[in-house]
């Protein structure tokens, strides 16, 4: 087995909480009508944003992530009846942007430096929406590429999207680990030839698709202590 060079994750669901912009307006002043609604809405946020991504990579009619997250916002919200709401439309958006990373992100990044092993993001989103969200979850100096989709201008599982790695890294799939929450891109990074980890916070069934991933976590915690980067 060849060493592995280089750690790469999947940010949204991976590093950052895709439901804590819909947690965050409901906690505001105002956000009463999120009160009770605001799980199953993150839940369809989510879901529609991840479909329309399929959608359009399958169709080659790509938008980027910022226009495909409105557009499963704009859905779970009318399946909420809150579709005439344009401030909250506007401040779940904003929220976005500045996602919470999970508590044990920095510290789990941390020691992955303290190795001697790159890190970087690769993923669906737009380079500004990636810079907003690293930022804001101050992790940016644990990073040494954020890697968008936007390069090759098709959505995750596209094996271009995955070419993107050893572009930047200057390295073999082998020597590469790469993380997501998502189990359709653990498969199918396994299937492109990255060792991989699928981050399984929701305890869900594997799902049935080519490329088997080497680990399952329940989150980032241990991921630093596994023996291929000791």
């Amino acid at each position: 087995m060849s060493a592995i060079r280089v750690c790469v994750f999947d940010a949204y669901g991976t590093l950052f909480d895709v439901a804590g912009a819909a947690r965050a307006a409901a906690a505001e002043p105002g956000g009463g009508a999120l009160a009770e609604a605001w799980p199953k809405l993150a839940e369809d946020w989510r879901l529609k944003q991840l479909q329309y991504t399929w959608l359009r990579a399958i169709t080659g009619r790509h938008a980027d992530f910022w226009q495909v997250t409105g557009d499963g916002l704009d859905w779970a919200l009318e399946a909420a009846g809150l579709a005439g709401d344009a401030a909250l439309r506007a401040r779940l958006m904003d929220l976005y942007r500045t996602l919470p990373a999970y508590p044990e992100v920095p510290a789990m990044l941390a020691a992955l430096k303290a190795r001697g092993l790159a890190t970087a993001i690769l993923s669906n989103g737009a380079p500004g929406m990636l810079a907003d969200a690293v930022a804001s979850a101050g992790i940016a100096g644990d990073l040494d590429a954020v890697l968008s989709v936007e390069e090759v201008g098709v959505f995750k599982p596209a094996r271009a999207v995955y070419d993107l790695v050893g572009q930047r890294f200057g390295c073999a799939a082998q020597a590469v680990l790469f993380v997501s929450s998502n189990g359709w891109d653990a498969a199918g990074a396994a299937d492109y030839g990255f060792r991989t980890i699928w981050v399984n916070r929701a305890g869900q069934p594997a799902d049935r698709l080519p490329g088997t991933p080497a680990h399952v976590l329940p989150d980032l915690a241990g991921l630093a202590d596994l023996p291929e980067l000791a």
